[in-house]
């Protein structure tokens, strides 16, 4: 008669919950570290270091002009919104184009005479920069505006001209705001609008639009400003609207006119 053993403990079963929960965790780590990766590889080029010297006299600037509506730590408050994150090159188009400080509140910060010089404005981007990583000033080469003409007027057309116009030239939009135009804009500043989206415009980061496309942009815009209109007179580049208005205001007036004069001749 066979003697028959105990039944052993099951070698397989359900699976421990732990297990599932650490796999879990090792796809979250190697999900996001494989992100940062990609993002920090995509803007590595544009990392500065400032020395402390910078950052120091950036601070004493910013607590002159700019904590009264930002807060003493940039923190934000109700006249206006943190700056932790921004980075230098929010800084650099802000201040460089003369949006900020603003002279009053109203719907969106116009353009106007820049208050500081290019040095000042480089210690309070240092001073910004310091506080927490952001987006910093583009390579140079991502600015030459010696790019793919033909690309960046694509990416433009389907990217910006919704609310530029096609040309550049601006419109406007809802609650007194506006898409400003882009005619003669340091490249600098058309790279850091794009980079860190101002007023109501969206953020195109590297995963929208890699450095060297905006580069191609960049240089259709550049394209547009060397180039005459090769329809003669461009009324502005704001479209048929404003050239109908042209021939209904002036080309009629001058037909009216000159029906009178010649009316007012033959009597």
């Amino acid at each position: 008669m066979a003697i028959t053993s105990p039944a052993s403990p099951r070698r397989f079963g359900r699976r421990s919950p732990l297990a599932t929960a650490a796999l879990l965790i090792v796809g979250l780590l190697a999900t996001g570290g494989a992100y940062a990766l990609a993002t920090s590889t995509a803007t590595a080029e544009t990392t500065t270091t400032h020395s402390a010297e910078m950052i120091e006299e950036g601070g004493k600037l910013f607590a002159a002009n700019c904590a009264s509506c930002h807060g003493v730590l940039a923190d934000g408050t109700a006249a206006g919104p943190s700056l932790i994150g921004v980075g230098a090159l929010a800084v650099d188009f802000q201040v460089g184009t003369g949006r900020m400080p603003m002279a009053a509140s109203g719907p969106q910060a116009e353009v106007k005479p820049v208050q500081f010089d290019q040095e000042q404005i480089d210690q309070m981007g240092a001073w910004v920069a310091s506080l927490a990583p952001g987006p910093a000033l583009p390579a140079e080469r991502y600015i030459a505006g010696d790019g793919d003409v033909a690309n960046g007027a694509e990416l433009f057309r389907i990217n910006c001209a919704m609310c530029h116009n096609v040309a550049g030239a601006g419109g406007a939009l809802t609650e007194g705001k506006y898409a400003p135009g882009l005619a003669n804009i340091d490249p600098v500043h058309v790279y850091g609008a794009m980079v860190t989206g101002p007023q109501n415009m969206p953020v195109f980061s590297d995963m929208n639009l890699t450095p060297e496309e905006k580069n191609d942009i960049i240089s259709y815009l550049r394209y547009v400003d060397e180039n005459p209109s090769v329809g003669g007179f461009d009324l502005g580049s704001l479209g048929p609207v404003s050239e109908g208005l042209f021939i209904w205001i002036f080309g009629l007036g001058a037909l009216v006119a000159v029906t009178v004069w010649l009316t007012a001749k033959s009597n």
